[in-house]
């Protein structure tokens, strides 16, 4: 089974809208821990890249380098700019391909992880929206049936934010109240695992 454009633009079609329910949730995560307008960079964003979806090329490299320059557009946030980083790195990986397989998507989740983590000056474990990704690129190894991968991408991507949860963050603006957020979502990881079941097409997080 393949990932194409027009899987791409449902998925977007799906985001888009999930990300308008969930911005109250997300700037209050975000407020805790930050400047509390993490929803407002989610919805301006997609709602960017949504407006794109309908003259998306058929090419997946460039399909995701114009969704990285539309949501770009919207915020100049860290979190705005990791997530475009990732989808570069991803826009990279696919260039001149029509279609990719679904097996292929745990290399490209991966190559997204590493490019943000170079990009933020990060590593793994320290409570950020990494940790979320590389949860999710070992869950998609060696799946190839989309429905299948959907469950285990939006499971752990679930997974790795309630693992962390009770941890302190070390990376990033959060660490300045590490020990305040234990016990508290990371809001990028919230926002990922909301990204991610919305994608999926599964069921996001509960509050």
């Amino acid at each position: 089974m393949t990932v194409d454009r027009a899987a791409l633009v449902a998925a977007i079609g799906r985001l888009q809208p999930a990300m308008e329910r969930e911005a109250e949730r997300l700037n209050a995560a975000d407020a805790a821990l930050g400047d509390g307008d993490l929803g407002v960079t989610m919805t301006r964003g997609m709602a960017l890249v949504a407006e794109a979806a309908p003259e998306l090329p058929e090419d997946l490299g460039q399909a995701l380098l114009r969704c990285a320059q539309a949501f770009t557009k919207s915020s100049g946030s860290s979190y705005g700019t990791l997530l475009a980083t990732g989808l570069m790195a991803a826009a990279k990986a696919t260039r001149g391909r029509s279609e990719v397989e679904v097996g292929d998507l745990a290399g490209l989740v991966a190559a997204a992880r590493d490019a943000m983590a170079a990009r933020g000056k990060a590593e793994l474990g320290g409570k950020t929206v990494l940790d979320s990704l590389d949860a999710v690129a070992t869950a998609l190894e060696g799946v190839s049936d989309p429905g299948a991968a959907g469950a285990a991408a939006a499971g752990a991507a679930r997974g790795a934010l309630e693992t962390f949860r009770e941890r302190p963050a070390t990376v990033g603006r959060a660490r300045i109240f590490a020990e305040k957020s234990r016990g508290l979502d990371d809001p990028g990881m919230l926002a990922m695992a909301l990204v991610v079941a919305a994608v999926a097409g599964e069921e996001v997080p509960g509050d």
